[in-house]
């Protein structure tokens, strides 16, 4: 077993696609329109979906906005140098919510981003042990 993707409804699907792939890195993977459904799919990921985990991007044509709960915590990102990628982040237009750092009560060294529609990323370095 394996996990295949991660689902997240976005309400611009054109902006969340340049964060993911203009900011982050990503490629779009595929994307298809449902018509009769009035929904697009977009998958985003570092790889390809037979080799990795990747993102669905949901967007549904009549929603414009979505309440993201409490229950959402992250997606969590493992970056070379966790600084330089908050420094290429913000160069591109993306919003870094916590600064590169060492972890409370840890030695992580993480960040934070947020994307258009607030959800939260997290950047590790790969050396993390927390």
């Amino acid at each position: 077993m394996r996990i295949l993707h991660t689902m997240i409804r976005v309400s611009d699907l054109q902006k969340s696609l340049s964060f993911y792939t203009d900011v982050l890195g990503m490629k779009l993977l595929r994307r298809k329109d449902y018509p009769e459904g009035k929904f697009t799919l977009a998958f985003v990921g570092f790889g390809e979906e037979s080799e990795q985990a990747v993102l669905e991007l949901t967007h549904n044509w009549d929603t414009d906005s979505y309440d993201l709960g409490d229950g959402y915590g992250h997606v969590a990102i493992e970056v070379e140098d966790v600084y330089a990628a908050c420094d290429a982040i913000k160069a591109k237009g993306g919003e870094v919510v916590r600064e590169a750092g060492p972890m409370k009560h840890g030695s992580s060294i993480l960040a934070f981003v947020k994307d258009p529609d607030g959800y939260m990323i997290e950047l590790l370095s790969p050396s993390r042990k927390d």
